[in-house]
């Protein structure tokens, strides 16, 4: 999404004395020449007027100053003096979540520490601005070509990779096939009382190969690297070049962990080399190795690093070759101090058989957890079990931490500096999963929502801190920027045309999902007491800033008419896009009004708010609220669940569905059209054509969209509106598939239609798992309540779960990933690969998890 910035000047306002030098009644004054040279008296006189002269002197200047700022700073403020950060800019005025005693203390140094650089194919950092970081990269081959494996990258075409296990805390076990060449990354965490903050930590990486191509050689090129982002030096070990079964490759200090070192450990034979660079840039490190590794090659035709440093490096880079098989652990020994037999003991307690003791240790753990957490029905086969332990491990595995600041479109008043066409947010840090490793590691506002309806149920104190995390970054209007590109490396992963936020459009609030399940499980007394307190602390302090964000919605994204809401955003001067998008709804190209304007209204905006509304009032009822607020938001999702309004404003009788209304026509296409160009040539360009005037109606596309009263259950078990709904889901010339329900109806005029000659169909037929999942929870629930379709929705319910999750594990054996959408043709995976994401949410609907109150 694109926007001009729009930059204003200030109003000058002219210098002034306060003195009108043109009003008749101030007259100059001249010396009096009449003075006689002698006499006592008239020279003090003298004196004495020559000092007045000059108090008023002083005076005068003192008054002109202070009119200068009266009139500049108090009578006529700017932005700039009385609040030098603008508004959009400014932190919401209340205290932060991740200030509450609960996120401090054990619990903060416990998450220290983790594999929180989810954009690269193994990383650990620490959650902290400058951190201490490592990571891992190796020489791929295939077709005879080397590159370097560093970043998560479709084009490495890895056949498969990603977390099969992972606690989010201090274990994960991952696996990477590179063609014939297998890694394995096991990740474990222990802290000792001698241990510096956040403890140590150890890294086992495995290399192996079933069979050795012709091309593939018999070595195996790792590189491992650790750097400070800060810029503090790192000292090489002494003991690099003569490797032992203990040898130290790197030590220093930093303030949070004190004194430490990075140790190798391994019993099979290995050739050690290294480099150090000095650099800030560290997300483009392997370009530096690269050219280092060139360099050598060319003089000495020999794979390897050069044995030297830049001066005070902050970054040390190790090479490790050897003969697969091999196996090798790096340990991070934190609060270190020296070479002594007490660091030794623990380096030798987290490596070699100790090592894989404690590994195979927190496995079983995982797996105990997990049955506990999820209880998978026994009806799945072993296949599924798998896939589903992928689907938690991967997207635990795939949180990160990020430190930056976001890019955010400037309100029109404010003041750019020439060429600028952003502001900067505050810096902030932020805690989260990710949508896909190699595609969107970032954070993403309403994927976000979805992640957590997973982690809570793994760890609660994990989702609440990431939750804090989020709503901290709320500004003073209630807003918060819908994805989050913090840090150079974030930043990295990104078009440049998509970095910059826009303070007007939302995205839909999905924390209400995981606010809803919360209460649910209170109810049920599924917590223990003192979870059951933390959340209420959590909460009341959350509480402010969940009604900053409610009236935010409800005041920017507010329709024409009472009680209607549309996306605010949609450019309505589009000359190239088929339907204008509709970035701010998740939703991007799903057909909308085909001329965008303030008389929309937007049913899932709508559904959103009610559910909202509805949670703020279970929410303020759990705190004791109620007489206060709480009121409000239950008559707010009264009004807003009324069915026959509801009805009036966006039921089709016709169709039997929901629809948007709009200014719209269904005569609109695409068509091939010479475009001038100043100065040019002429270019060829699809061009949006308008075959008809609009005119204000319900927009007649059955999708996603249509089922949002359904998904909301704002639909009485007993109207025969349930069973039209029921009709379009099962229909297989609507959403029915074998595979999932469909995006959007074979029926509607732009099912499968490109939006732009660049961009295919995205929410226009393949088959999303969030959505499905929302649909499946209230087959489920229509299922379970007295009605007359109440068999017919637990038909549709088993057939609909049946078909997800085969689909997903039938993709996940062949390819080795989930994937951002299914075809719904053949069920293929579609879209960017290793999107654990809301795809996860199969795991959920394996376990049957939809949390009823």
């Amino acid at each position: 999404m694109t926007g001009a910035s729009r930059r204003s000047t200030r109003s000058k306002v002219p210098s002034s004395s306060g003195v009108n030098n043109d009003d008749p009644s101030i007259r100059t004054v001249k010396p009096n020449t009449r003075i006689r040279k002698s006499g006592g008296r008239d020279q003090n006189f003298i004196r004495i007027l020559n000092v007045n002269l000059k108090y008023l002197l002083i005076f005068g200047l003192v008054c002109f100053l202070m009119a200068w700022f009266l009139v500049n700073h108090l009578i006529k403020p700017t932005e700039e003096f009385v609040n030098p950060t603008p508004r959009v800019a400014t932190p919401f005025p209340a205290p932060k979540l991740m200030d509450l005693p609960m996120f401090q203390g054990e619990h903060k140094e416990s998450l220290y520490w983790g594999t929180y650089r989810p954009h690269v194919y193994f990383g650990v950092r620490a959650r902290t601005p400058q951190s201490l970081l490592t990571g891992l990269m190796w020489i791929g081959v295939k077709d005879g070509r080397y590159s370097m494996r560093h970043v998560c990258q479709d084009s490495d075409e890895l056949k498969t990779y990603g977390w099969t296990q992972h606690n989010g805390r201090d274990y994960g076990h991952q696996e990477l096939v590179d063609q014939e060449l297998k890694l394995t990354t096991s990740f474990f965490k222990y802290k000792e009382k001698v241990s510096g903050y956040g403890g140590d930590w150890a890294v086992r990486i495995e290399a192996q190969s079933d069979k050795l191509s012709e091309e593939m050689s018999e070595l195996v090129h790792l590189f491992f690297y650790v750097a400070d982002e800060g810029g503090t030096a790192i000292d090489l070990g002494g003991g690099v070049m003569d490797i032992r079964a203990d040898s130290v490759l790197a030590f220093g200090s930093r303030n949070d962990v004190g004194n430490w070192q990075l140790h190798l450990g391994s019993e099979d034979d290995c050739e050690i080399h290294y480099s150090g660079f000095k650099t800030l840039h560290i997300h483009n490190l392997s370009e530096l190795v690269i050219a280092n590794l060139g360099a050598q090659a060319r003089k000495f035709s020999r794979v390897q690093l050069s044995d030297t440093s830049d001066h005070s490096p902050n970054i040390l880079v190790f090479q490790i070759s050897a003969r697969i098989p091999f196996k090798a652990d790096i340990v991070f020994v934190s609060g270190s101090t020296g070479h002594n037999s007490r660091v030794e003991e623990r380096f030798r307690s987290l490596t070699g058989n100790s090592l894989t003791t404690r590994l195979n240790e927190k496995q079983n753990q995982f797996d105990d957890k997990f049955k506990r957490c999820f209880n998978i029905s026994e009806e799945l086969n072993p296949e599924a079990v798998v896939v589903s332990k992928a689907a938690l491990g991967n997207l635990l595995g795939g949180i990160g931490y990020y430190y930056g600041q976001s890019k955010i479109s400037p309100p029109p008043s404010s003041n750019l500096k020439l060429g600028d066409n952003f502001i900067s947010y505050w810096p902030a840090e932020l805690y989260t999963a990710v949508p896909s490793r190699p595609f969107f590691p970032r954070g993403f506002l309403w994927d976000e929502g979805f992640h957590q309806l997973l982690i809570w149920r793994w760890d609660v104190h994990i989702s609440l801190d990431i939750i804090g995390h989020w709503l901290d970054l709320m500004n003073i209007d209630g807003w918060i920027p819908r994805e989050q590109i913090l840090g150079a490396e974030a930043l990295s992963k990104v078009p440049s045309e998509f970095v910059v936020q826009y303070p007007t459009t939302g995205n839909p609030p999905t924390f209400f999902l995981i606010l809803r399940d919360l209460m649910c499980s209170i109810k049920k007394n599924q917590f223990a007491a003192t979870e059951r307190n933390e959340i209420s602390i959590f909460l009341d302090r959350a509480f402010i800033r969940l009604e900053a964000w409610f009236n935010w919605f409800n005041t920017t994204q507010s329709g024409n008419i009472a009680s209607s809401y549309f996306w605010h955003g949609r450019e309505n001067t589009t000359t190239r896009e088929l339907n204008p998008k509709t970035l701010s709804s998740g939703l991007d190209d799903y057909p909308r009004a085909s001329h965008p304007s303030g008389d929309e209204r937007h049913l899932d905006l709508r559904c959103w708010m009610q559910f909202a509304a509805d949670c703020m009032h279970s929410v303020s009822e759990f705190l004791g609220k109620e007489s206060e607020i709480g009121k409000d938001y239950g008559l707010t999702a009264k009004l807003l669940s009324d069915f026959e309004l509801l009805n009036k404003m966006h039921f089709d009788y016709t169709f039997g569905a929901y629809f948007d209304y709009g200014n719209h026509t269904e005569q609109v296409r695409l068509s091939w059209r010479l475009v001038e160009r100043t100065g040019d040539y002429p270019i060829r360009e699809l061009v949006r054509e308008v075959l008809e005037e609009p005119v204000l109606r319900l927009v007649p596309h059955v999708g996603y969209v249509s089922l949002f009263p359904f998904m909301g259950r704002l639909i009485p078990p007993d109207s025969w509106i349930l069973e039209k709904q029921l009709d379009l889901i099962s229909n297989r010339s609507a959403l029915w598939t074998d595979f999932g329900l469909r995006s959007l109806a074979k029926t509607s005029t732009l099912y499968m239609k490109r939006n732009t000659e660049h961009d295919p169909p995205y929410w226009r037929g393949p088959i999303w798992m969030n959505v499905n999942y929302l649909i499946l929870s209230s087959l489920n629930h229509y299922s379970k309540v007295d009605g007359p379709y109440r068999d017919r929705a637990k038909i549709i319910y088993t057939d609909l779960r049946d078909n997800l999750i085969r689909n997903v594990v039938r993709n996940y054996n062949q390819t080795g990933y989930l994937w951002e959408q299914y075809d719904q043709k053949k069920g293929k995976g579609k879209g960017a690969r290793l999107f654990t994401g809301w795809t996860s949410l199969v795991l959920l609907i394996m376990a049957e998890a939809y949390n009823e109150c």
